[in-house]
């Protein structure tokens, strides 16, 4: 018996290529200001709400058109939340957004524990990623947990979303993404009161966007 050729059509297909790893993207905004900011206090985990004057700023702000839709998470901290219902943004909690714990300097002044302790302080701030506070945590563990996050969020299907946080996690993202070590210099300088576009890709973080300004109203 004469053998059967495979149809031409169905040989010439091409073998189908696995679709690419989806990404993550967050699109991060820091809370508006506390007294404790104002003071220039070490918040931690501190929860201060937001002065009046912040409430008032906020409300005459909104998201730019192209973040329309955008699911939004918020720190678990007053401040975050705060500022997500100034903005009118519904939001959900996720826990991995509360900033870095600044342990047992919560409260105090960067300015202050330099007096109090110059060497002491110096040699922990040569530490970078790795300074840990006493009975705190460390940039480097703040980007752990963020990361774990990220990737749950990936692997879920999220492409993209919105987190109301802190200068130490944004800080720590930015830090990820630029393979800065936090010695010296940030190698992008951040607008605390903008938009920061961060993408996780499941390997690496980027910066895609810095200092995305809010809109008026």
């Amino acid at each position: 018996m004469p053998k059967t050729s495979m149809p031409e059509k169905l040989m010439s297909e091409p073998t189908a290529k696995p679709a690419p790893d989806p990404y993550f993207e967050l699109i991060c905004l820091r809370h508006g200001p506390t007294e404790w900011n104002r003071l220039k206090r070490l918040q931690g985990r501190h929860d201060e709400p937001l002065m009046p004057q912040s409430r008032s700023d906020l409300q005459s702000l909104k998201l730019p058109m192209s973040l329309s839709g955008l699911d939004w998470y918020s720190s678990p901290l007053l401040r975050a939340r705060e500022t997500a219902q100034q903005l009118q943004l519904d939001t959900r909690i996720a826990p991995a957004l509360i900033e870095m714990d600044w342990g047992d300097w919560e409260g105090q002044r960067i300015v202050d524990l330099r007096l109090k302790d110059p060497a002491g302080m110096m040699a922990m701030e040569t530490l970078g990623l790795d300074l840990c506070p006493p009975n705190g945590e460390s940039p480097r563990q703040v980007q752990q947990r963020l990361t774990d996050w990220a990737e749950s969020m990936r692997r879920k299907g999220c492409t993209r979303a919105g987190a109301l946080c802190h200068k130490g996690v944004i800080r720590a993202l930015l830090a990820a993404a630029c393979q800065w070590d936090m010695r010296g210099k940030a190698p992008v300088k951040l607008d605390y009161r903008c938009l920061q576009h961060f993408v996780w890709d499941g390997q690496q973080w980027h910066l895609r966007q810095a200092n995305l300004p809010l809109e008026l109203r």
